[in-house]
C-alpha cells in the first residue's frame, strides 16, 4: 500500500470584475490580486518519491487557467464572476487531474473552498457558463 497525499500549488493574478445582481459595492467594476490554490491527490511513488510533479501542476494549471484569467475582465468568462463560480470554472478546466481541492481568495481574508468531498455524491457536476 503506498501512502497518499495532498500537492498543493499556489498562484496568483490580477483581475477585474463586478458582481452583478449584488446590492453593495462590488457591484462596481473593481479588481483584486487574485490567489489560487489547487490541490491534487495522489500516492507516493516509490521509485522517485514523488506524489505529484510541481512542475507539472505548475504547468496544467498556468496553461489552463492563469494565462485566461491574468489581466483579464472576469465578466467576460463569467457571468457571475464570484469567488465560489471561480472555484467552479478552475476545477472544469482541470478535472482530468486528481484534484482533492480549489481554493480561490478574492481579498486577503476572503476566499471560497470546492471540494468534491463537500458534494452528494462525492462528485463536481461539469459547470456551464
Amino acid at each position: 500500500m503506498k501512502p497518499v497525499l495532498l500537492v498543493t500549488k499556489e498562484f496568483t493574478f490580477d483581475a477585474a470584475h463586478q458582481l452583478p445582481n449584488y446590492d453593495g459595492k462590488c457591484e462596481r467594476l473593481h479588481g483584486h490580486t487574485w490567489r489560487l490554490q489547487v490541490t491534487v491527490r495522489a500516492e507516493v511513488d516509490p521509485a522517485d518519491g514523488i506524489a505529484f510533479d510541481f512542475v507539472e501542476l505548475k504547468r496544467v494549471v498556468g496553461d489552463r487557467v492563469v494565462s485566461e484569467l491574468d489581466h483579464a475582465y472576469l465578466n467576460d468568462l463569467l457571468p457571475h464572476p464570484s469567488a465560489e463560480n471561480l472555484c467552479l470554472w478552475v476545477w472544469n478546466r482541470c478535472r482530468d487531474l486528481p484534484l482533492h481541492e480549489v481554493r480561490c481568495w478574492e481579498t486577503p481574508t476572503s476566499f471560497a473552498t470546492l471540494r468534491a468531498d463537500l458534494q452528494e455524491g462525492g462528485e463536481i457536476p461539469p459547470f456551464e457558463t
